[in-house]
């Protein structure tokens, strides 16, 4: 039988009467964008995060963008970040003109190593953003002394680590501005397209509303530009429903990684032939486990292989962002050759809360006993 790479339906058939009464809700009263339900679910997550300000969006990329366009960012402007992200990240920085200048990654946590953005800072750097990627953070205190030491703003990509900690503090309460996706797919989300981006700082939190409603402060009065980044209601009451559940999840998510580890792991002592790698949380961080991404020699010889076991993979992320076509001329050659070689052997391995243990076991003992000749 084929495993799941994702089961969001068992996670709907647990709340299913749930989600469709608050859906019903929505009909019944009608406000489809910014309705009640948008409000509360921004008092909610400014509760979960400790953040004072939350602003639903409608996409993490649409939150991104709203970011850089509060803090001004434009053309000739330079913002830092990770090459080992998905596009969004970077793409937002081209599309208002700006450059991205990438830092290469920490081999062991995958994200943006902190040791070497100091030496791509330049008079034109406006802004840093870091990617929390696959669920865990990267080491923000560091991040963020160097951003006050030349007064720039640090947006956090959080899209794969909403509810994840760091040192005790919640992705998206770390910087200047938290940045998170509620894709179907991510730690928390929505039956379509959503997101949400948080800050404590009162004035950009004003800027940040007047941007998602078209630049306006007021009905037909625009002070600046702004774009249609508003949450349709529908959404916000999803969220809402899956939010009761969060906690719980992200303890079963760390429950299976854990198991995951631990029974890899035993089963590597006595042969890792293909130099099979796991992931490595932190002491100080919790992750939430947006994928559960190991590395491995011969990956497109075992994508077929499990292929065939009925188990699916992806690739999170076979390329790096610099090394794509639409970006290859921001960046030397050869400038992130971490970010390179991990692309090479990343492999994202089925995962969600509701992984049965069954099937786990399966994805195990495949990966534990691949066929010799791979290597």
């Amino acid at each position: 039988m084929q495993v799941k790479f994702m089961d969001l339906k068992a996670q709907y058939n647990l709340i299913k009467d749930d989600i469709e009464s608050s859906i019903k809700n929505v009909l019944d009263h009608g406000q489809y964008i910014l309705g009640p339900e948008v409000s509360r679910l921004e008092k909610e997550l400014s509760e979960f995060t400790g953040v004072k300000h939350c602003i639903a969006a409608s996409s993490g990329t649409d939150t991104l963008l709203m970011s850089l366009m509060a803090l001004d960012i434009g053309i000739d402007d330079e913002v830092i970040t990770t090459p080992f992200t998905f596009i969004s990240t970077v793409e937002v920085i081209a599309l208002l003109g700006a450059k991205p200048v990438f830092v290469d990654i920490d081999s062991e946590t995958y994200n943006i190593d902190h040791r070497l953005i100091e030496e791509k800072i330049s008079k034109k750097t406006k802004a840093i953003i870091p990617v929390s990627l696959y669920g865990q953070c990267p080491d923000f205190d560091e991040i963020n002394q160097l951003a006050e030491k030349y007064k720039i703003p640090v947006i956090e990509d959080a899209a794969q680590s909403f509810g994840a900690t760091y040192k005790g503090k919640r992705s998206c309460s770390l910087s200047t501005i938290g940045s998170t996706s509620f894709f179907p797919s991510k730690p928390l989300g929505c039956y379509g397209d959503g997101g949400a981006l948080f800050t404590n700082d009162d004035h950009l939190a004003k800027i940040l509303r007047e941007i998602r409603a078209h630049g306006q402060d007021r009905r037909y009065h625009h002070p600046r530009i702004g774009v249609n980044g508003r949450l349709d209601t529908m959404q916000a009451a999803v969220l809402l429903e899956k939010l009761k559940i969060f906690d719980e999840e992200i303890i079963l998510r760390n429950s299976l990684a854990k198991r995951y580890i631990e029974l890899l792991s035993t089963g590597l002592e006595n042969s890792n032939k293909l130099n099979i790698v796991l992931p490595k949380i932190l002491d100080h961080n919790k992750s939430v486990f947006g994928q559960f991404t190991i590395q491995i020699d011969h990956r497109e010889d075992v994508v077929k292989y499990l292929k065939s076991r009925e188990i699916p993979t992806a690739v999170h992320y076979p390329v790096p962002l610099n090394e794509q076509p639409a970006y290859k001329n921001f960046c030397c050659e050869g400038c992130t050759p971490i970010s390179s070689e991990i692309s090479k052997r990343v492999l994202s391995l089925p995962f969600s809360p509701y992984l049965d243990t069954k099937d786990q076991d399966k994805i195990i003992y495949e990966l534990l006993n691949l066929p010799s000749d791979f290597s």
